[in-house]
């Protein structure tokens, strides 16, 4: 499906003024008097965007074909009234009672066969023919109701798109599924040689033969599991085209998005190919509160999302003022948090901060979850705490449009995290985010941005580009690699890269054949350790997981293994490569070593921190196109800490003075 482009390039999202605040909005849980009340307190707190009617198909279309849309007249009049953007949802994310009971072909198959009923949310299979069609339905009426609104501003398309279920079993799934890999491999032959059905019987005679990966006597084609995934993500992803194209047809001008959930913990969908469907990159993100590091997993997921946007500044449509109603044990944010957080996501790109939810649920499963308006009212340290972060968010309106400036990539492909961690590998313990996370942190602490780059992505203009657990790779990805190497960069790549072509078949000559020419090593044979193992390192760190035994055939060997049975054997090595440099690091190191592989990378690139801080401050610098620079410094500690940066400072509109309070947070607009 082709979805023309958006009719006007400067759109009504980009007319919010400075950065956009806010969150869910749910006002049919709430009588008028309460509504009323809302309008003030927005106000108050220096509300400007909401989301709004996400969960309110049953109360829009009732009856099937009899809509009620008087009191979301009511409400979208009374927002724009105070001057308040809304992005109008599909209200599809969970289908009435109505339509179930008519249609209960529409619910989600499990492989086991369990079908998932309603009495919570996201109950349909993104492929039922049936459920397209009303969903397109409740959509094509909102568009023709609202198109002229002054209120809209954005359309948010149904709702986190493979939450809570993300693989789809059904009968209809099963001929979408077959319908998907014919157009994918044109013949069955194709399809036969690219999943390699010779081994253990498994030849298809017809497209006709072939069903979802299910529940099997042993381990299942790793073709078929990865075919799968492509086909779950495009299978949602299409659902959210249709919906769009109604939007498109009606609304032209207006902007449409989804929100995803683009962090350490969702793999289930390709958001980088995604992406171009999207006019404008919006994230959900939650914190885990039992990570004592969870500060650092945000500015992973944060980075992960700029990295879907291409760069471009995005929503942070979805966090939380507090505790979240979901986790084992629901710890509030500590005083500050908060504000911390949300200047996080937007030191690293966000253009709005936005909650879940506006106004703290008195019923259902989430009314624990933490909102703008807590259950305590105005007299909360929460309901203080926003109204401090909406006038904050005022005064940052200079850093809106600006882009993040990082000189360091670290390479993510959804592909070959899926075929990375389909059964039967050489280890268990190789997943692939630990390597690329340690990396990641290690930059993180250092004041070093990192960009998340597809692998097919430019990455010319890098000094720094990390490889880590690159799988599977194609020619054309692995072609690009190197060339930034050649352009200059230092490119360090790891082990567990380059090892399978994008069908999953082994790249044959020696590992990491995809690498081998651009690394100048052939790795023998791979040596994982067994649990609780660990193997010296000739530098005095220790090799976690995975050990390998590796040629320097034509590379400089930097470190090597030393102890049996692989004494003496590369464990990372150096080639020179045009102007740059191409790194192999053949074992996961401990975090010493992690950080001594850095100390090398850094020196090799020339990269630096934004700025010089004490430990425990995180600086990221936003960098506006027609100049001027803006330097995030976020205190995570609980004491006084120095920053060696100088201009004024936005929140307090005084000169920089050095020093950022404890848990507090700085943003200087830099001195040229």
């Amino acid at each position: 499906m082709t979805i023309p482009a958006i009719s006007s390039p400067a759109s009504v999202w980009n007319n919010i003024e400075g950065i956009a605040f806010g969150g869910d909005y749910n006002p049919e849980q709430w009588p008028v008097s309460v509504r009323l009340e809302d309008l003030e307190l927005m106000q108050e707190a220096g509300v400007n965007f909401l989301s709004v009617g996400i969960f309110s198909w049953a109360l829009l279309e009732p009856v099937e074909g009899q809509y009620d849309f008087g009191w979301l007249d009511e409400v979208l009049d009374n927002l724009a009234g105070i001057g308040v953007k809304v992005a109008l949802a599909t209200a599809t994310a969970a289908p009435p009672a109505w339509l179930v009971r008519k249609h209960p072909e529409i619910l989600p198959v499990t492989a086991d066969g369990t079908v998932l009923g309603p009495g919570s949310r996201r109950h349909y299979t993104p492929s039922s023919a049936v459920y397209r069609r009303y969903a397109k339905g409740i959509t094509l009426a909102l568009a023709e109701r609202y198109k002229d609104h002054p209120a809209l501003a954005l359309w948010h398309v149904d709702n986190e798109l493979g939450c809570h279920v993300s693989e789809f079993h059904g009968e209809e799934d099963a001929a979408a599924f077959r319908g998907w890999l014919e157009r994918r491999y044109g013949s069955i032959e194709a399809l036969n040689a690219a999943w390699g059905t010779a081994f253990w019987s498994q030849n298809y005679a017809s497209f006709e033969e072939i069903l979802p990966p299910g529940v099997a006597p042993s381990t299942l084609n790793p073709g078929q599991q990865l075919d799968f995934q492509r086909f779950n993500s495009w299978a949602l992803m299409d659902y959210y085209r249709g919906l769009m194209a109604v939007l498109r047809d009606v609304t032209p001008h207006v902007p449409c998005t989804t929100n995803l959930m683009a962090s350490s913990a969702t793999k289930a969908m390709d958001y980088f190919d995604w992406a171009k469907d999207l006019d404008v990159i919006a994230n959900d993100h939650y914190l885990v509160a039992a990570d004592p590091e969870r500060h650092v997993e945000l500015a992973f997921s944060a980075d992960l999302t700029r990295g879907i946007a291409g760069g471009d500044p995005w929503i942070l449509m979805e966090h939380s003022t507090s505790a979240v109603n979901w986790q084992p044990r629901n710890q509030p944010k500590m005083p500050g948090e908060m504000l911390r957080n949300s200047l996080a996501h937007v030191a690293r790109g966000a253009d709005a901060v936005m909650f879940f939810q506006w106004r703290q649920s008195f019923a259902g499963s989430e009314k624990f979850h933490s909102a703008m308006v807590p259950h305590g009212g105005r007299d909360t340290r929460v309901w203080r705490e926003v109204v401090d972060l909406g006038a904050a968010l005022k005064l940052l309106e200079p850093v809106r449009g600006s882009r993040v400036e990082s000189r360091a990539a670290i390479v993510f492909d959804y592909e070959a995290w899926w075929a990375s961690e389909i059964d039967s590998k050489p280890s268990i313990d190789v997943r692939y985010l630990d390597l690329l996370r340690a990396f990641h942190r290690s930059l993180y602490l250092r004041g070093v941005a990192v960009d998340m780059a597809h692998p097919s992505a430019p990455l010319e203009d890098y000094d720094l580009v990390l490889v880590c657990t690159l799988y599977s790779v194609t020619d054309e990805a692995a072609a690009n690699i190197a060339a930034a190497a050649e352009s200059g960069a230092t490119v360090l790549v790891s082990y567990f890269s380059g090892i399978v072509d994008e069908k999953d078949h082994v790249r044959l000559g020696g590992y990491p054949s995809a690498f081998r020419e651009l690394l100048g090593v052939r790795v023998e044979e791979f040596h994982p350790l067994l649990e609780g193992s660990r193997l010296k390192l000739s530098d005095g760190s220790v090799s976690l997981v995975w050990s390998e035994h590796v040629h320097a055939v034509d590379a400089e060997t930097i470190q090597t293994f030393t102890e049996y049975p692989l004494e003496g054997v590369p464990s990372l090595t150096r080639r020179a490569v045009g102007r740059g440099a191409a790194w192999y690091l053949a074992t996961f190191p401990d975090p010493d070593g992690i950080e001594a592989v850095v100390d090398r990378l850094l020196a090799d690139s020339g990269v630096a921190p934004a700025a010089v801080a004490d430990p425990g401050v995180e600086v990221v610098r936003r960098r506006a196109a027609g100049g001027g620079s803006f330097l995030f410094a976020i205190n995570h500690t609980r004491s006084g800490a120095s920053v060696q940066a100088s201009g004024r400072d936005l929140l307090t509109g005084d000169a920089f003075s050095g020093i950022v309070p404890a848990g507090g947070v700085a943003v200087i607009a830099e001195e040229a």
